[in-house]
């Protein structure tokens, strides 16, 4: 590997980290187009296999930093993602019947409906005292486990993580503020980027020099991004106008690769 590469990889890693941290998502999306365009990565399985353990390491870094910041429900994050990987089994099944440049093009449409939707104005406010507890379950577990069902069948149908999808989804199931969701969102996205790297690295399909640096630059990006967040804590708008900004940017980016152009 040549300096060059070490120094894109490391850049590249802290681009992931930063986006995790941050928003809670972008992690697969942005991992595989910089392994193969920026780093030069030649084999798109490798690419993909290694992006996940990199993503894998750096959503737990990031879940490790919202967690000390108290930014984390874990009731919820913990349904969420049980119900999400559930989801995600059923969908990888009907995706594997549809044309992966169609998947694509879906996924990126999707995205921006989603910035969409993120900028209206909720009603009744965000509730930062929300938790799953005896109490609430019959309230917050439907929801939480029909939106994480849900969000696993559209990530596994379309093949990507679905960081985008995980925060909003949880925002919808309980109201819980965006840097919460943010947070918490993690734990959903270390237990696919896991699932997906086991597989891969057990194909041999998983270039470990090259996570290790990702890893590397994502723990400095990661850190970076924390700190970011919380600072715009306070500016709600601000924060939901970066998050809905970066998935309609991804998006389009993705609709436009798989359309072809």
């Amino acid at each position: 590997m040549s300096t060059a590469q070490i120094l894109l990889a490391l850049l590249s890693g802290g681009v992931v980290g930063l986006s995790l941290g941050l928003v809670g998502g972008g992690g697969s999306i942005l991992a595989v187009p910089l392994m193969v365009y920026v780093v030069g990565i030649s084999s798109p399985h490798v690419a993909i296999g290694t992006s996940a353990v990199a993503v894998a390491a750096s959503a737990l870094i990031n879940l490790f930093g919202h967690a000390s910041e108290r930014n984390v429900k874990w009731p919820c994050a913990t349904v969420f993602a049980i119900s999400e990987i559930a989801g995600a089994a059923l969908g990888a099944q009907l995706g594997k019947a549809v044309d992966g440049a169609s998947l694509l093009a879906g996924f990126g449409a999707l995205m921006i409906v989603i910035a969409a939707l993120m900028l209206r104005p909720r009603r009744g406010g965000d509730n930062p005292e929300v938790r799953l507890d005896p109490k609430s379950a019959s309230r917050l577990l439907p929801p939480l486990a029909g939106t994480g069902f849900g969000v696993g069948a559209l990530s596994g149908f379309f093949g990507i993580g679905g960081g985008f999808l995980i925060v909003p989804g949880l925002v919808s199931a309980t109201a819980m503020p965006l840097l919460n969701a943010i947070g918490s969102s993690l734990v959903s996205v270390a237990a696919f980027g896991a699932t997906t790297a086991v597989s891969y690295a057990a194909s041999g399909l998983v270039d470990w020099p090259l996570a290790l640096l990702f890893i590397v630059g994502s723990v400095a990006g990661g850190f970076a991004g924390i700190r970011l967040a919380r600072k715009l804590a306070t500016k709600k708008r601000v924060l939901r106008l970066i998050f809905s900004g970066v998935v309609a940017a991804v998006g389009l980016y993705v609709l436009l690769k798989g359309i072809g152009l």
